[in-house]
Parts: structure tokens; sequence; C-alpha cells
């Protein structure tokens, strides 16, 4: 057998599977789940055969992902001790984002010495950046008054209050110390302490700069580490040759090391998706999909549209090879997808766009930089979940409070790409201070993780298309080696 056999074998019995479960669930003739289970096994059986024959990382972590979803479906109670796998996959990623980002930004700084082309590529992505996520802002409006999917919600009673605060639970914690001891405490005394308040735009320019690096790489705020990195790069850069030398091989040393680093790290990958699929599938079961598949099914249609609308034909302006820039993203994209974490994408992203033809000076300044300015599918989202609360609230916006509304959430979102469902601390803060109710957030967060999946791959999707753009506008992405580029050569998993 070959890998063509073994991908029709996989295709054959996913058939076979999908008539029977068609057959048992519109009640044709009555299956056994026991028999309906046993063939879904049989089907990753086939996956795991054509994933021998593959030998593609990108394929293992696919088969991973159905793996994951089959235990979450058929050991619920299990498959949440899984959790510890995709946690220490995510760790290991986290450790190489900041000495990645340093040794790959001084390089491209100091190792070409054009300062001037350090300015050009900063104000030529951020113009980039705000014009294409205000396109993913104006898409989310007009997705969600189309569908109207908050209309017509009535409020569950579970879902009138929101959970307590971190700030709350530790208030609440020292109350319960005092009352211990023989304290005396009024009955109401958590609700007269004052909650962390939120962020002003002053907060969010001052989280730019970093006061500590070393504090800055432990909390993994991604701006403050490029914000440093470009100033030591620019400060190395007018030395003289003699001292500059030196910390220079140090760290084009480092950004090989951790590019290898992130290779080996890539083997756990399938162990770390298929765990991740498996616990948000057992926590939520599919059944989630029944109470809030319009919200659901906007959002992915609104993603799409933004695409083919938006993304599609920027791809085209600038000449890209579509079918081989789809292959340099296919593994990033995936483990964004089942992680809901653009972190864990990080590496691989600039990795595969490095050898797609994207220089590692632009790659390494517009992704980690697109982290912070170029969140479109987090735009899109939040944009969208903000009018879907006023609308199962019952709030009658007009199209300037929506703006309004959707362009605060898109300056306090800022940021909050690496960090799995952070956008939904940042939906509640704003719902409140516009007036909006909190149980339709509640709602949301039901499917949440599923939302989080798509949003965070069309994160990553538009941040390696940007560094192509401006790599483009530079005059530098190089179109033979793009043509050229390689999936089985890019996956950790060949050697």
């Amino acid at each position: 057998m070959d890998k063509r056999k073994a991908g029709r074998l996989s295709l054959l019995v996913l058939t076979v599977v999908a008539i029977l479960h068609f057959i048992s669930l519109y009640k044709v003739a009555v299956l056994p789940e026991v028999l309906l289970a046993t063939l879904r096994w049989i089907f990753i059986a086939s996956l795991v055969v054509y994933g021998f024959y593959k030998r593609s990382l990108t394929a293992w972590i696919m088969i991973s992902m159905a793996i994951g979803i089959e235990i979450g479906l058929d050991f619920r109670s299990f498959s949440q001790d899984l959790r510890i796998l995709s946690q220490i996959f995510l760790k290991l990623i986290k450790t190489i984002i900041a000495p990645l980002l340093f040794a790959t930004l001084v390089v491209g700084i100091a190792g070409h010495s054009n300062l001037k082309q350090v300015g050009r590529m900063g104000w030529k992505s951020i113009l980039y950046f705000e014009i294409v996520t205000t396109l993913a802002l104006v898409i989310g409006l007009i997705a969600i008054n189309v569908s109207k999917a908050g209309m017509g919600i009535e409020a569950p009673p579970e879902l009138r209050g929101l959970p307590p605060s971190t700030e709350k639970v530790l208030q609440q914690k020292v109350i319960n110390i005092m009352d211990s001891a023989g304290v005396s405490v009024p009955p109401d005394l958590i609700n007269r302490l004052p909650d962390t308040p939120g962020k002003t735009w002053q907060d969010h320019i001052l989280d730019i700069f970093p006061e500590n690096i070393v504090k800055s790489v432990y909390e993994g705020s991604v701006l403050p580490i490029v914000l440093f990195s470009v100033l030591f790069g620019i400060a190395l850069a007018l030395l003289s040759e003699q001292k500059k030398r030196p910390m220079l091989n140090f760290a084009e040393s480092l950004a090989e090391t951790m590019f290898r680093f992130t290779n080996i790290i890539m083997y756990f990958a399938p162990f770390g998706v298929g765990a991740a699929i498996a616990v948000t599938v057992g926590h939520l079961g599919v059944d989630i999909l029944v109470n809030l598949l319009k919200l659901l099914v906007t959002l992915y249609i609104s993603l799409i549209v933004f695409l083919l609308i938006v993304l599609l034909p920027v791809a085209k302006i600038i000449r890209l090879p579509i079918k081989k820039f789809i292959q340099a993203i296919s593994e990033p994209v995936s483990i964004a997808f089942a992680t809901t974490s653009s972190d864990s994408a990080l590496p691989k992203a600039m990795e595969n766009m490095e050898k797609f033809g994207v220089p590692r000076k632009i790659v390494s300044f517009v992704i980690p930089t697109g982290y912070t300015f170029n969140l479109d599918g987090t735009t899109l989202y939040l944009s969208l979940a903000s009018i879907f609360v006023a609308q199962a609230a019952g709030m009658n916006l007009s199209i300037g409070e929506q703006i309004i509304i959707a362009l605060t959430l898109m300056l306090t979102s800022k940021g909050v790409a690496a960090v799995p469902r952070a956008s939904l601390v940042i939906l509640t803060a704003t719902a409140a201070s516009f007036g909006m109710p909190a149980w339709p957030i509640m709602a949301i967060l039901g499917i949440d993780e599923l939302m989080d999946m798509a949003r965070t791959s069309v994160n990553v999707i538009g941040n390696t298309l940007a560094s192509c753009v401006v790599a483009r506008w530079e005059g530098e992405f190089d179109d033979a080696k793009a043509l050229a580029f390689n999936e089985k050569e890019a996956d950790a998993i060949i050697g």
C-alpha cells in the first residue's frame, strides 16, 4: 500500500461512516450507538495508516484533531484529563517566542544597518494593518445586522450573572480569612469593595513600552519585547564593526538555534493539538451548536467572506502564488485553530514565511507587530459579538453607536491574540462600559471556544499575508523561493 491507496481507503471509509450516520440521524434505520462509534474509530484507524505513508506533520496534526474529537465524544470525563498535554505544548511554545523575536529582530536590523528601512517597514505595516482591520470591522457589523442572530433571545435565569473577576475572588478569600479569624465583617462588604478598573487609552500606550524586559518576557507581552529588540538592534547597528560583530554573531546563532528548537517542539504538536480538541469537545459536546448555531454560522460565513473579498484580492494584487501560500500557512493555521492561541503558531509561521520568500528582517518585524495591530479575525468577531449582545438585550443601536462600540473594541483588543479567549474578557469589559447586560456574553461563552478557533486562524492568515505584502512593497519578496516552496521540507517531521 502507498500514500495514494491509503488516502483512497480513508475516503471510502469516511463515505460509509457518513452514510450510516445519516441513516441513523434521520431514523431511516435504527443503528446502535456502539456500532456507529466503532465505525468512527475504524475511520480514524484508516487515517493513522494514511499518516504513516504521508509522513507529514500537518497531516498528523489533522489526524490528531480527528482522534481528539472522537475521544471528546466517547470519553468525556477522560478527555478533560488530557488538558495537561495541551498546556505542556503551549508552555513549550511560549518559551520560544521571546528569544526568537529578540534574535531575529536584532539580526534583521543590525545585520543590514539600514535604519531607514526599519522606519519604512513600520509605517507601511501600520497603514496596511489599519486598512484591513477596518474592513474586517465593517464586514462584522454588516453580517450581524443582516443575520440578526441576537434578536428574540430570552435571558435564561442561570445566565443573568457573570463569574466574579480575579480581583473579586481575591477579595472574597481575604474576607473568608478575616471571618475565620473571628473578625467582624459586614455582610455586604464584598459589594462595596472596588473591582479592578478597566484600562484607559493611556494604559494601552504605556503597555507598549517595557519597564523591565525580563518582566515582559515572563508575562509574554509581545509588543514590549518587539520594541526592546528594535531599539537594541538600532543601538547595535550604530556601533563599529569590531564591537558589533560578536553580539551579531550571537544573535544569528540564537535565531538558528530557536528555529531548530521549534522543530523539536513541533514533534509534540499532534499530542498537544489532539488533546486541546478532546478537551473542547468533551467539555462542550456537539449539541452546543443547536442553541447558538445562528451566531456561529454568522461568524464563520463572515470570516470566509473576509478571506475571499479582502485577503484573497490582496494576495492576487501582490502576485502571490496562492497554492504555495496555502501550503506554507497550513501547519501554523491548523495549530492556531486547535489551540485557539496565535502564540502557538508564531514560531512556525515565521519559519515558513522565511522559507516562502519573505526576508527574515521583514518576517521578524511584521508578524509579531501584527499580533498587536492586525487582529483581523478578532476585530471581526468583536464587532459582531458586541452587536449580538445589544440585540439580545433588546437595545436598538444606531449605525453610529454601533461603529463607536466596534471601534472601542478594536482599540482595546490590541495584543490579545496570543491568549485563548482573551477577547471575551475585552467584550465583557466594553459591554459593561456601554450599559449592556452580562447574560448574553455568558451565552456566547458556551460556544466561544468554537468561535475562537476560527478567529485565531484568520489572525494567523492575516499576519502571514501581511509579511508578504510588506516584503513586496519593499521590493524584497523572493518569487523564486515562493514558487519552489516545498511543504515536505517545511514540515518539522521531515528530516
